[in-house]
């Protein structure tokens, strides 16, 4: 996706290190490779392990080749096994890389225990020496949250109590929470914290983000909401950045022949779009958002897409690249053809400043 930084000044200036330097210093396109590990049948234990072991060989893969992040994201309760443990996956990423960037984009944070999150961001933050990034919202389906057992009802001042307990814990320092002392270490290696983000589409999160002085990254493409922002910050007299999603948001599969992905392997594309499409109510605003009901009508809309590298190569110079390789349950050797096509037809391409 296209990053667009809104960034006036910072009142709470990140170390010019790990995610946020690279946020910032980044103008050529970035290349983004995610990953949610859907899969539309009932893959046996066996076979879903080798496509979690794979997620994590193609991050390192893509460590090695020049993508800038990993994203992985956060769903309970899906019937095609939805990552639900994004910082676990984000860990194994971390572990096998050594310059990516791992975004959680986003965390369900009303459904984790504050302390815990803090201490488990930390141990990300310094085991990667600053390479995790986290948004955090509050997601969009009760069911999860009755899953947890979390109320729903309360979820936005719930989500207020895990932001101001990771600021408040990310200090080292004794603070008050639930009517205890409590001190949380060891302080992580970004300071004064760990990159964190406040996602959403509504006017509320962007005046917990503003609160907070935390930047903001819209579920979407809305400019009125970093005009917003910016107007809430004044009258706190807090001091942030948005990090703004494109108007277009392509998911992206290389392939040599999109005709023929389009015919055999479109159905993939077509499940997930399917299931995300599902859960979005009218009011829910998302840069990833179909209604189609075909693999026809889906190629048509451009949301889901199967490149050529010639394609990609455009793509990549118009906008940043999002590879989508294992896509609604998309065989792993598929994956890597996308993958290696890519490395090695696009991105030499892009780095060619007289192509």
């Amino acid at each position: 996706m296209r990053i667009s930084i809104t960034q006036p000044s910072i009142a709470r200036p990140w170390t010019l290190r790990g995610t946020a330097a690279t946020f910032r210093a980044v103008t050529a396109p970035l290349s983004t490779l995610r990953l949610n590990l859907t899969y539309p049948d009932e893959p046996s234990p066996a076979e879903l392990s080798d496509r979690y072991r794979a997620a994590i060989d193609l991050a390192e893969y893509a460590d090695a080749h020049g993508f800038i992040t990993a994203q992985v994201e956060e769903h309970h309760g899906a019937a095609n096994g939805w990552l639900p443990a994004p910082l676990t996956l984000a860990g194994l990423i971390l572990g096998r890389t050594k310059k990516i960037t791992v975004m959680a984009s986003a965390i369900i944070g009303p459904l984790y225990d504050p302390l815990r999150l803090a201490e488990e961001l930390a141990v990300l933050d310094l085991a990667s020496g600053g390479r995790m990034m986290t948004v955090s919202g509050i997601g969009y389906r009760p069911e999860e949250y009755e899953q947890h057992g979390v109320d729903w009802k309360n979820r936005g001042a719930a989500h207020d109590e895990v932001l101001e307990t990771l600021l408040k814990a990310w200090t080292g320092e004794p603070f008050e929470y639930r009517g205890r002392t409590v001190q949380v270490t060891p302080r992580p290696y970004t300071q004064p914290h760990p990159l964190l983000l406040v996602g959403g589409s509504s006017k509320p999160a962007v005046r917990r983000a503003a609160r907070l002085g935390l930047p903001f990254f819209p579920s979407s493409h809305q400019p009125a909401l970093q005009d917003y922002y910016e107007e809430k910050c004044a009258e706190y007299g807090t001091e942030g950045w948005v990090l703004m999603p494109p108007e277009r948001v392509p998911l992206l599969h290389v392939t040599e022949d999109p005709d023929r992905a389009w015919a055999e392997l479109g159905k993939h594309f077509m499940h997930e779009a399917t299931m995300y499409a599902s859960w979005q109510t009218s009011d829910i605003k998302s840069a990833v958002k179909s209604q189609a009901v075909t693999v026809d009508e889906l190629r048509a809309e451009g949301v889901y897409r199967f490149v050529s590298p010639d394609e990609a190569v455009e793509e990549a110079r118009t906008g940043n690249v999002v590879l989508h390789p294992l896509c609604g349950g998309m065989p792993v050797d598929e994956a890597w053809r996308s993958l290696h096509l890519y490395a090695e037809k696009v991105l030499p391409r892009l780095d060619d400043k007289s192509a």
